[in-house]
């Protein structure tokens, strides 16, 4: 299915617009080395960032010789071990804050799986996750990214980022269909995303994966800008609809308590 996109007509640039100070750059090479499923090609680095191949390959020297970034051989970069040290302890500072709240809503919610996400550039990635007491599981872990176009998450975020910043994301990270039911057009998304602004939450009624629902509300900055989200999922075929809708002002709460901790 079509995304509803010229992409003639719109050449890509990775992730961001390729300018910016040596500084930005730098974070935009660190957030592109982070992808899942390095370590990455050079190339693919610069596009991501959106930068030339020449400055990623210097940008790459430096944070090497710091420890930010590792030289893995073949042409390939993977994150250095002091980046990976990093990000392991703002989890647990993250994960501290929030963990009780997050803990609070799935004992609310029917002891239903309960996810925390953050944006970062064109996907969102899990920060917490509180299991289902239940004798099943939503497959998921702290760490993985989530697209934003098919999960209540990523729908929740994009609704309250302006028009032209969603259709950036898109051309960016494309519409890939997951299920029959993902949405894979821009026009049927962006009307997603008005209905999700009028209700104040998203669902992901099995788009991303089957059998898997969810619901999702945004978490904001001070700023109003979204930061991420926190989710309630459950599997279709033990938890119908209309409950997993009556926990929507529970999640809704949450959303803006945890808005609050991190």
């Amino acid at each position: 299915m079509s995304s509803g996109l010229d992409e003639a007509a719109t050449p890509r640039r990775g992730r961001s617009s390729p300018a910016g100070t040596s500084v930005e750059k730098a974070m935009r090479i660190l957030e592109a080395l982070a992808v899942e499923d390095g370590p990455h090609r050079l190339m693919d680095v610069a596009e991501r960032a959106g930068v030339p191949r020449s400055t990623a390959y210097r940008v790459l020297a430096t944070l090497g010789a710091e420890g930010f970034a590792q030289n893995c051989g073949d042409g390939r970069y993977g994150i250095g071990t002091r980046l990976g040290g990093l990000g392991a302890r703002i989890v647990r500072m993250l994960s501290a804050g929030v963990g009780p709240t997050l803990q609070e809503l799935q004992r609310g919610a029917g002891g239903n799986t309960v996810h925390l996400a953050v944006r970062v550039g064109d996907h969102a990635v899990y920060l917490h996750k509180v299991d289902s007491d239940k004798p099943y599981e939503v497959r998921s872990r702290v760490g993985n990214q989530l697209r934003l176009h098919c999960t209540a998450i990523g729908k929740a975020i994009l609704a309250h980022l302006p028009r032209p910043e969603v259709e950036a994301i898109v051309m960016s990270a494309g519409m890939e269909s997951r299920t029959a039911a993902t949405i894979t057009d821009v026009a049927a998304l962006h009307a997603e995303l008005a209905l999700v602004r009028e209700r104040g939450y998203a669902m992901d009624d099995e788009e991303n994966e089957l059998t898997v629902r969810c619901i999702g509300a945004v978490v904001l900055d001070r700023a109003g800008r979204p930061r991420g989200g926190v989710s309630v999922s459950t599997v279709t075929f033990v938890v119908e609809r209309a409950e997993l809708l009556g926990y929507v002002p529970l999640l809704q709460a949450t959303a803006r308590r945890v808005a609050d901790l991190i």
